[in-house]
């Protein structure tokens, strides 16, 4: 697998370009969106740096060899040669990788959203081990993790529950969670002992710290309310609750956690958050082509994992993997396995895919 010769000579010289420009500038505008691009490149770089000088090696070892000489000399350069080439692949399968195409919202923090689907009291008490379990994992990862809106199970759980996630490479992390998640096993109030099956819908959705999104609020209509918890008990006495409905598209958002100000502020943001993710959708259905080799596309009603309890058994249906650790999983502690094989599925469908074209 070797790495395209133009593309890495390209980002050599841009990351030079930049790098020059950030010793000459003052303008402390450009020196941002320098820094931020500096930062982007300087790994493709270094490994770029790193194959052209193991190739360099290479071929100086091989000449060498071809030359003769010192026996001692060339049986050593052999070695060095034989344990060189073993390492090339990897590291062109490094190259490849950083030389991919970047979805420019993985760096992004996210908005999770779960809800509630088929399965009543049971597929909300799911819901709330869903968010526990993304809550942990956030906290492993060193992210901030902040509730925005719930609205509470009878039982317990959520029926629908958002929260903001922020840190570095969140969304590229989580992305691959988007779907319908199942679970099997046996409710608390089933007497019989019989196995359920519930299922909630988990959305993970990009927020950008720049988002381009202007929402004229002449197509926004807000709406207050008493915020509520389970059974319609009341949180507060006051107008506390925040809904705005995006007439024009139909999206509806809701917060009604802390303060009213503190509302219209997280709803407006959510509100931009799901429009920015509807420009999103859209712009993925026009090029639906170039994402077949992809693990998911984010389709909300994909069927993506199944947690059974009497198996102690998770599996995503997507790339057919099974671990026999579903406790460990929902405490957030193995949900990086799956994660990370998520990923280099992906990674391998996309790099397969610029082979082939």
């Amino acid at each position: 697998m070797r790495a395209p010769e133009t593309r890495l000579q390209q980002v050599m010289d841009r990351f030079e370009q930049v790098e020059a420009r950030l010793g000459a500038t003052a303008d402390s505008d450009e020196i941002v969106k320098l820094s931020k691009e500096h930062a982007e490149l300087k790994p493709v770089a270094e490994k770029a740096r790193a194959l052209k000088a193991a190739r360099a090696e290479l071929d100086d070892l091989t000449a060498m060899i071809e030359e003769g000489g010192d026996p001692e000399m060339v049986a050593l350069a052999q070695d060095e040669r034989a344990a060189l080439k073993k390492k090339m692949p990897e590291l062109e399968r490094e190259m490849s990788l950083l030389l991919l195409p970047k979805d420019k919202d993985d760096e992004a923090n996210a908005m999770l959203e779960i809800r509630a689907g088929t399965g009543g009291d049971e597929a909300a008490l799911f819901a709330g081990d869903l968010y526990e379990m993304y809550r942990r994992y956030a906290e492993i990862q060193g992210w901030k993790f902040e509730l925005v809106s719930a609205s509470e199970g009878e039982v317990g759980g959520y029926k629908e529950v958002i929260a903001s996630i922020s840190g570095a490479g969140v969304f590229g992390r989580l992305k691959f969670e988007s779907g319908v998640h199942r679970v099997q096993r046996v409710p608390a109030t089933e007497s019989q002992g019989r196995v359920h099956t519930s299922a909630a819908t988990v959305a993970i959705l990009p927020e950008p710290e720049d988002i381009d999104i202007v929402v004229n609020m002449e197509d926004v209509r807000v709406d207050t309310m008493r915020a509520s918890g389970a059974g319609g008990q009341h949180v507060n006495k006051t107008d506390s609750a925040v809904r705005m409905t995006h007439i024009p598209s139909g999206i509806v958002v809701l917060c009604q956690e802390k303060s009213q100000h503190q509302n219209r502020a997280r709803a407006m943001q959510l509100l931009k958050t799901k429009l920015y993710e509807k420009e999103r959708e859209e712009k993925d259905a026009a090029r639906a082509d170039a994402r077949k080799s992809q693990v998911g596309s984010g389709d909300r009603s994909e069927k993506i994992r199944t947690y059974n309890f009497p198996e102690n058994r998770v599996s995503d249906h997507r790339i057919k993997l099974t671990l026999y650790k579903l406790q460990d999983i929902l405490a957030g502690n193995s949900l990086d396995e799956v994660i990370g094989a998520l990923i280099a599925e992906d990674e391998a469908a996309r790099l397969a895919s610029l082979e082939d074209a």
